[in-house]
């Protein structure tokens, strides 16, 4: 896997000096404990580190400034534990720039009724602090992340840790360099966009390369190496020759060998994390790149066909927000192909002529090789699965040419009701929220497109978070979308973010 790096977050409290040393001796006690058990929890991804009361406009300025110089960090999570005056926190909110949880929680869970004095009142006053401190993010009109709950507690770890995996996307997107293999597919609309405010907007940076160069990296490769590549498919897949000579067969996959390492060895050098091709345009290849482009898809890399780079990327980031997590059920790029439109079994088939990646796998994956009507080359050789089943995020991110919009849509994840036996490539059957009828209505209104970047192990809210962080417009389609009310947001949205 194309790991990101060990990311730490920092816990920065909230104070004053009007009640005394004392008081923020306790804040600081407290503070620390809740840090302590949230690393001991085993519930939130990466670790969180506590930081100094912040009491004074300058060593809040200092510290979020610090925050924006640490690599590390990727993120700060604040919390008012007594009052904080919010003018002191407007500098250093202004130039702070990475993502930020303002958690709304105190330290104790329930109220000392026979015990509670002015002094507790006082040392104990989130319900006064937190709402000072985030009407200043208003006032500023500043994008934040509020969680509110009692700190020990599962649920809320778990919004803490989701809302860490969403603060990696959005620090590792202005790392993100995605690789074009020639050009956007000839007269296609939804894959193009503009590259320049991709990289002003996302930090992405997106280049295109000849195919003959990237050919030549594949026609590098040993002969040794691809043996051995080859040997690790047959150990690792089901070979479905299905008639087709054994040698033969062989041959056919040793080509997608010779590819994986070409590119991989291509992107490593160059420094991409992500990549996109296109059959219209192969060169030298011998095959569309199918199992190579699946493989290197489970690795880590992002991909789009037919040069869809935004997708690409997304694709990317969204592996990387899932990368560490436990009993992970996959990420993959994806495409709409055809429906099931027979009452109460609707659906929309998923699939693509080759790239869906293994791990939304459910259950055996397998090898075939198969004749492919576009892309004018030798069979080439694909990964062949259906999905699992259950609860996922389709999302598509599109160019409207004075913005970007991210569209999220849940969609329920099934098995077809019967094997398609002629179809040799990975598939997954879905169904959008809240209904076939109005999911893809609300899709095609909005201007999805007909690729996604697809997962099971993301949230519609983490990804709209994402978006939020990055400054763009988020549409949800889910079970309470009505075609009514999506228009009207969308009538809304075109105002909030006009430029």
């Amino acid at each position: 896997m194309l790991n990101a790096k060990k990311y730490e977050f920092w816990f920065c409290t909230g104070s004053q000096d009007l009640y005394g040393d004392e008081c923020l001796a306790h804040v600081a006690e407290h503070s620390w404990i809740i840090v302590d058990e949230l690393n001991r929890s085993g519930n939130l991804p990466f670790e969180v580190v506590l930081k100094p009361t912040l009491i004074t406009n300058e060593l809040i300025r200092k510290t979020l400034n610090e925050a924006n110089n640490d690599e590390n960090c990727a993120g700060v999570i604040t919390w008012m534990h007594t009052f904080s005056p919010a003018k002191s926190w407007i500098l250093g909110l202004q130039e702070y720039r990475k993502p930020l949880l303002h958690l709304h929680t105190q330290f104790n869970r329930e109220i000392p009724y026979d015990t509670i004095d002015m002094d507790f009142m006082n040392e104990n006053q989130a319900a006064h602090g937190d709402r000072e401190y985030g009407h200043i993010f208003t006032r500023l009109g500043m994008e934040r992340k509020v969680v509110m709950g009692y700190w020990a507690d599962a649920d809320v770890q778990g919004r803490i840790a989701a809302w860490m995996r969403t603060a990696v996307g959005v620090i590792e997107s202005s790392h993100v360099r995605v690789m074009r293999i020639a050009d956007n597919m000839r007269n296609v609309a939804v894959t193009e966009g503009d590259k320049v405010e991709a990289q002003i907007k996302f930090g992405w940076e997106v280049d295109a390369y000849p195919v003959t160069e990237i050919a030549e990296a594949v026609a590098a490769v040993s002969q040794s190496d691809i043996n051995a590549l080859v040997d690790e498919y047959y150990g690792k897949y089901q070979i479905l020759t299905e008639g087709r000579d054994a040698g033969e067969f062989r041959r056919h996959v040793a080509v997608q060998a010779g590819i994986e390492l070409g590119f991989e060895r291509f992107l490593e050098e160059k420094n991409y994390q992500a990549i996109v091709t296109h059959f219209g345009d192969l060169g030298s290849l011998k095959q569309l790149p199918g199992l190579a482009i699946q493989r290197l898809m489970e690795k880590g890399y992002g991909f789009g066909a037919e040069g869809d780079w935004k997708t690409a990327a997304m694709v990317r980031i969204m592996k990387i927000m899932t990368g560490g997590m436990k009993e992970t059920k996959g990420t993959s790029f994806m495409e709409d192909d055809t429906y099931n439109l027979v009452p109460g079994r609707e659906g929309i088939l998923q699939a693509h002529m080759l790239e869906v990646c293994p791990t939304i796998a459910d259950g055996a994956v397998g090898i075939k090789v198969q004749p492919l009507s576009m892309g004018d080359r030798e069979d080439p050789a694909r990964l062949v699965f259906t999905a699992k089943e259950g609860p996922a995020i389709a999302t598509s991110l599109i160019d409207l040419g004075d913005r970007f919009r991210l569209i999220i849509n849940n969609v329920d994840c099934k098995k077809t009701e019967k094997p398609m036996p002629k179809l040799p490539v990975a598939t997954a059957f879905w169904t959008p929220q809240p209904d076939l009828r109005t999911g893809a209505e609300a899709w095609i209104i909005a201007g999805g497109a007909h690729h996604t970047a697809f997962t099971y192990d993301l949230t519609a809210e983490q990804m709209g978070d994402w978006a939020g962080a990055m400054g763009i417009e988020a549409v949800y389609i889910d079970e309470t979308t009505t075609i009514r009310q999506l228009k009207n947001e969308l009538r809304w949205n075109s105002v909030a973010y006009r430029k």
